[in-house]
């Protein structure tokens, strides 16, 4: 049964805040799940969650801030001593702790980490955070079990005791030389039936598959999706073993890519969610609005130039929103599909053979809806000219939309641009006004006016 918040349990939750019942909240919390608690927290007032995040024990605390709306966890972390900012990182691993202390401001940063007792935990997360952002160094963990080649299975099954009492989860057993370079990885159950005096050299398996420590997580999202993988080690230039990326943090990275491409999709330039304030919201919306301003006076502009249309085929006029509507949306089919194979790793060849391509579909998706928009120019009562011209027209459009839809997202992904962003206004707009100019020029060499 899936946890729900009630309006009930929301009015306990404040009523026992108010009356500083520590022993209910600590009873009413015990067995929930720290991701329930973070959800509680989401929804009830600023105050009220800081002081049930001091009342819980360190290790329930630290997990539900990693729970919380980035929002809220940054307003509750400013309330927070820099000791009992410690005192929650040191229960988590040092990717989710080097996340936390990410959001800090510089001067904060190194205040926490100069009270965190264990200093090999300080260390490692001072070591995550010079990583660039979104590469494998900064989403790895430090937390993992290696063994070395030249122990002996009794050596091993003891030292993998010791390690994994530091480790969450196990998900891969890693083997490495003497320097620390990674060699390969070790099956549990190859562990299991050799011989106690055999050595890893003779019993592990060679091949494994790694990321580098500056890799995109892009790419190392690929990998891990390519080959199933709940987890992969990160080595650096050499080769050593660094730490690793286990599936569930690579999730949630999938989700907020995923959530900023459908964003930048509708036109949103930042991050945003239903509750934020108004001027946030404006903010983002705002300057793609500003783009479709422009673009529909450019539009006004082109329509402007074939005045003379007005006065012999007035009904060139009353077929403009078809044409752009058909650039626009051919234009937002091409990119969002060629966005989504940039995003898979699905798009390979080479940039003309994928524009031929798009220009052969788009070849018959026209002559389909062309023949289509003959046929009913009748019932219509068009002209037979009349209709051959808004076909020949949408037909043209159709090709130079799909060609836009495809060239424009691959071009911006090869310069390092976040290729999501044509799928959007952008396109729309853009096309728009290709297919209003290029509708007028057709029709005006076919009509001749």
């Amino acid at each position: 049964m899936s946890f729900e918040i009630t309006k009930e349990l929301l009015q306990t939750v404040s009523s026992h805040v108010e009356v500083s019942n520590d022993v209910a909240l600590s009873s009413l919390f015990q067995d929930m799940h720290h991701a329930d608690i973070a959800e509680v927290l989401d929804e009830i007032s600023f105050d009220e969650a800081v002081y049930i995040i001091k009342l819980l024990d360190s290790q329930t605390t630290s997990e539900v801030l990693m729970d919380l709306d980035v929002d809220i966890r940054e307003k509750i972390l400013r309330n927070l001593s820099a000791k009992e900012i410690a005192d929650e990182v040191l229960e988590l691993d040092t990717d989710d702790a080097a996340d936390i202390i990410g959001e800090l401001p510089e001067e904060r940063q190194e205040a926490v980490i100069s009270q965190i007792e264990d200093e090999e935990h300080a260390k490692e997360i001072e070591e995550l955070l010079t990583y660039e952002d979104y590469t494998a160094g900064s989403l790895m963990a430090k937390e993992l079990v290696k063994v070395n080649e030249n122990w002996t299975v009794t050596k091993c099954v003891r030292e993998m005791r010791v390690q994994a009492e530091e480790v969450t989860r196990v998900h891969s057993i890693y083997v490495v030389n003497d320097q620390g370079k990674l060699k390969g990885r070790l099956s549990l159950k190859d562990l299991l039936v050799a011989p106690a005096r055999a050595h890893i050299a003779d019993v592990y398996i060679p091949k494994v598959d790694f990321v580098k420590v500056n890799d995109d997580l892009d790419e190392v999202s690929n990998i891990m999706r390519k080959y199933d993988l709940e987890a992969i080690p990160v080595v650096d230039e050499n080769d050593i073993l660094l730490g690793r990326i286990t599936i569930d943090d690579m999730v949630d990275v999938i989700k907020e890519e995923a959530d900023k491409d459908y964003q930048l999709a509708a036109g949103l330039m930042d991050d945003v969610e239903a509750d934020d304030t108004i001027f946030e919201l404006t903010k983002a919306r705002l300057p793609w609005l500003i783009l479709g301003l422009f673009g529909g006076l450019g539009s006004v502009l082109i329509m402007e130039g074939f005045e003379s249309a007005m006065n012999n085929y007035k009904e060139l006029f009353f077929f403009t929103p078809l044409i752009a509507a058909m650039a626009g949306n051919v234009g937002v089919q091409s990119s969002a599909i060629i966005v989504q194979g940039l995003a898979n790793d699905t798009v390979k060849g080479s940039l003309f053979n994928r524009l031929l391509k798009e220009i052969g579909l788009s070849l018959i998706n026209g002559v389909v809806l062309g023949v289509i928009l003959i046929a009913v120019g009748p019932l219509m009562g068009l002209q037979s000219q009349f209709s051959l011209t808004i076909s020949i027209s949408m037909l043209c459009v159709i090709i130079v939309a799909s060609l836009v839809g495809t060239f424009v997202p691959i071009v911006l992904d090869r310069r390092g641009i976040d290729p999501a962003i044509a799928t959007g206004p952008f396109i729309t707009t853009s096309n728009d006004i290709f297919g209003i100019f290029l509708f007028f020029v057709i029709a005006k060499a076919i009509l001749v006016f």
